[in-house]
């Protein structure tokens, strides 16, 4: 009983404290399912994250199910999703109730302005630890250069960068295997 409690406690806490969405929820993610618990490792993580891009629902959640299923199963991922979702769905109805009154206050715009820079911090946070931890020789480095100039030029669903980058990556990894062989 005692891992459910901290699956529910350590993503009711994320859930609580992360604004910006799923990539701003990743420096946390891996601060306390990596480094603090030893849930999930490094390139599990960005695995979860990976597969929660290309999976119908939002990434934390998702990342958030993985990490739970992994521990203790299906009651497993059931605890960690709904206490990830769980303070959104309090604070967004507080949000509803009153910020109707005060959305016109420029205390408030500045506030939400202030929050947009500090998001965008962790986010860069965030993207620069999982270069770190993904692009970790020339083929994927390669594979990341392609990508991110692919998805700079063109306008395609990132689902598609992952599947491509997938395929790629499995084919080049079976091309090296033969070729010791």
């Amino acid at each position: 009983m005692k891992i459910y409690w901290e699956l529910f406690v350590t993503f009711f806490r994320m859930g609580a404290i992360t604004f910006g969405g799923g990539y701003a929820m990743l420096p946390i993610l891996q601060r306390e399912v990596v480094e603090s618990r030893g849930w999930c490792t490094n390139e599990e993580l960005t695995d979860y994250y990976a597969i929660g891009q290309c999976t119908p629902g939002i990434i934390a959640v998702n990342t958030a199910t993985f990490i739970g299923f992994k521990q203790k199963g299906v009651p497993g991922a059931i605890a960690a999703t709904y206490s990830l979702v769980l303070p959104s769905f309090i604070i967004i109805g507080l949000i509803a109730a009153l910020l109707q009154n005060f959305a016109d206050y420029a205390i408030v715009q500045n506030a939400f302005a202030g929050i947009r820079v500090a998001v965008t911090v962790l986010i860069l946070n965030a993207v620069i630890k999982l270069l770190k931890s993904s692009v970790v020789d020339k083929l994927t480095a390669c594979i990341f250069v392609a990508a991110a100039v692919l998805s700079l030029v063109l306008d395609v669903s990132p689902v598609l960068f992952v599947l491509a980058a997938g395929v790629i990556g499995v084919a080049l990894q079976m091309r090296k295997g033969a070729a010791k062989k």
